[in-house]
């Protein structure tokens, strides 16, 4: 399995993030998942959540594809509620299901970031490059993209094209 997914981790389906990810997939041919879409709650000890769509994506996510590739937006400095709500959840997969768990140990796991304009503050990455780690998954990189007046600019698109180069190289 050589298969890579973008999960889109946005409020808006169809914003600045999916205009980025909708760019990349169609130079990549990676498949897009939009966590808006699914109904996905937060983190709990006692797992009240555990008939929501988390359970069946992440077994969808860690069964067919061994690269996943985070797309969030940057809302007050970090990724987006929808994207940390996924990664709190995926708690649930390594103390509830360990041996689902077990099988993130060994793939790849990249981020794009998307904001208003070429501003990331430093340590946007951490926590996706420190998950990695945890989990024992291999960390591709990281780029962040933006969108002025409704249109990704040329030097984004070289951003995604010379992204998309060295992923190919490692996936």
């Amino acid at each position: 399995m050589n298969k890579t997914v973008i999960l889109q981790g946005s409020s808006r389906s169809f914003g600045d993030t999916q205009k980025i990810v909708n760019s990349f997939a169609l130079k990549s041919n990676f498949d897009i998942i939009d966590l808006n879409t699914k109904n996905i709650g937060h983190y709990d000890y006692e797992y009240k959540n555990a008939a929501d769509d988390f359970m069946p994506l992440i077994t969808d996510v860690i069964t067919n594809y061994s690269t996943i590739i985070f797309a969030t937006p940057v809302y007050w400095y970090t990724m987006s509620g929808i994207m940390k709500a996924f990664f709190d959840r995926i708690s649930d997969v390594i103390r509830t299901e360990k041996d689902l768990g077990r099988q993130l140990r060994g793939k790849k796991m990249a981020m794009i970031s998307t904001s208003n304009g070429n501003d990331l503050v430093k340590g946007f990455n951490m926590p996706f490059v420190e998950s990695a780690k945890y989990l024992g998954m291999q960390y591709l990189g990281d780029i962040h993209t933006w969108v002025e007046q409704e249109k990704i600019p040329e030097e984004v698109n070289n951003i995604l094209d010379t992204f998309l180069a060295t992923l190919k190289k490692t996936i």
